[in-house]
């Protein structure tokens, strides 16, 4: 008993004939893979199926597991409301999950649901598989804006869960590919929307799921998918599970990709897929890299905040100055030393965790006595007063990676075509509002891009006019 099988599949309500109305016939081949899907399904005869929709209620902090005895659903908001469901939930699959989730300190439970009703993610996989096999009952997960780590995590307590209660499970992992693949498409074209769908197939192909934890947050965001956590949450569920694998389609015709695989578990166990520890071995050994080659303005800022962190104490320059150059050995600078001692400027620390954000807070300008004393209070700020997230806690510390930017002076431009989002960063300001954005950051590959999110952080519209721009060089340091 426990997990029998995973199944990669998409939802395009076109392919039901009801709302495709004779259209579903350019994804004939997904729809002959969508059957075959189904005809595994009920050869696999499961108890309970879980499906991870990321159109179901979504969260950035958060697993919703839909709550209650049962749900419904039409494709009404497609003009085919004759198409309906309704299905029994497995609440005692869902109660036991949750307890693992708290017990496991992942934030994942039945609270917070905005809407009762089955959404398209779930819809489309019933319609096929209730065409075959009609007798389990249904587990719904939303996706979150958490790590891809996280999401494994999930899908490792379903798998736990499953075999706790001894059912017969099969994992449904409801997701599209990149929205953005033809000129013509609905969502247009965006060059790196077939890069993603390729690496992302070879990835599913091969069953190498430690691969879908490498992915860059840019490249996803990019690329418009809507299923890799989905996908992610079903490699998780199948954690150190031998498989079977087929891949049954991969269409693009639409300007969406729709790709669908299969993963059998075969009755012995795997240790050797044991994707996320091997994944984690993988990242701990690289930061470990990255630590060893940090400058000195980037080991101030760790100092930092690992000393406010763990002790709620201010570090001094001048107390930890010689320990900071003397563990570069003959990588010290006193060129750096001299600059950090005696020169000001304003200083943004960064923080990023599993390749996401996790704090940023700088200066434009100087506000201290020394840099030193500017990367100190900034590396603080940013672990602990960035709006946008909750303070970093001790257990975070090992998987920070850090950067600091320092500022040179701001000038005055006259346009736009005075900047460039590799080289410049740029201010924004139009009466009291002011916003700021740094040069070179991932995914921020056009001056348009830059200047709509320093609007933004400005708290102005994208289409504002009349406002001042100055650019400014940094030097980073990582």
């Amino acid at each position: 008993m426990g997990i029998l099988g995973g199944f990669m599949v998409p939802h395009p309500p076109m392919i039901v004939p009801a709302v495709g109305n004779g259209g579903e016939a350019v994804i004939e081949e997904t729809t002959k893979a969508y059957e075959r899907v189904a005809e595994l399904v009920a050869e696999l005869a499961p108890d309970t199926i879980v499906i991870s929709s990321p159109h179901t209620v979504l969260y950035y902090d958060y697993f919703h597991i839909s709550p209650g005895e049962k749900a419904t659903g039409d494709f009404g908001s497609f003009r085919a409301p004759q198409v309906s469901f309704e299905v029994d939930y497995d609440t005692q699959f869902v109660k036991t999950l949750a307890a693992h989730a708290a017990f496991s300190d992942i934030p994942a439970g039945v609270l917070g649901e905005k809407d009762p009703e089955l959404d398209h993610g779930t819809m489309v996989p019933l319609y096929f598989i209730t065409q075959k096999y009609s007798a389990a009952k249904l587990v719904r997960i939303g996706l979150s804006g958490l790590s891809l780590a996280a999401h494994y995590r999930m899908g490792m307590l379903i798998q736990r869960t499953a075999e706790e209660l001894g059912r017969r499970v099969v994992y449904i992992a409801s997701g599209d590919l990149s929205h953005k693949l033809k000129p013509d498409g609905p969502y247009g074209l965006e060059p790196l929307g077939p890069v993603y769908d390729g690496k992302l197939m070879r990835v599913m192909e091969s069953g190498a799921f430690d691969k879908l934890l490498d992915f860059d947050e840019n490249l996803l965001e990019k690329a418009a998918e809507c299923g890799h956590r989905s996908f992610v949450m079903m490699a998780g569920a199948l954690d150190k599970k031998a498989v079977d694998i087929s891949k049954l389609s991969y269409q693009d015709v639409t300007g969406v990709g729709y790709g669908i695989c299969t993963y059998i578990v075969k009755e012995k166990e795997a240790p050797e897929r044991a994707f996320l520890e091997k994944w984690e071995k993988s990242e701990k050994e690289r930061r470990e890299k990255i630590r060893n080659l940090e400058d000195a303005y980037v080991r101030l800022a760790r100092r930092s905040l690992e000393s406010y962190i763990v002790k709620k104490e201010r570090i001094h320059w001048e107390d930890v100055k010689e320990e900071i150059f003397g563990s570069l050995g003959e990588r010290a600078d006193r060129n750096a030393e001299e600059h950090l001692s005696h020169g000001t400027a304003g200083a943004f620390v960064s923080l990023h965790k599993n390749g996401q954000l996790r704090g940023c807070i700088g200066t434009i300008m100087a506000t201290r006595e020394t840099l030193a004393d500017e990367i100190i209070e900034n590396a603080i700020s940013a672990s602990t007063r960035d709006p946008r997230f909750s303070p970093v806690t001790e257990d975070e510390l090992e998987e920070l990676e850090y950067s600091v930017d320092v500022l040179g002076e701001t000038e005055k431009i006259s346009s736009e075509k005075e900047l460039d989002v590799k080289k410049y960063g740029v201010i924004v300001t139009k009466g009291m509002r002011r916003g700021l954005l740094l040069p070179n950051l991932d995914g921020v590959d056009t001056v348009e891009e830059q200047l709509r999110i320093a609007k933004q952080k400005a708290g102005l519209s994208p289409e504002e006019k009349g406002c001042m721009l100055e650019r400014f060089e940094v030097v980073r340091h990582r």
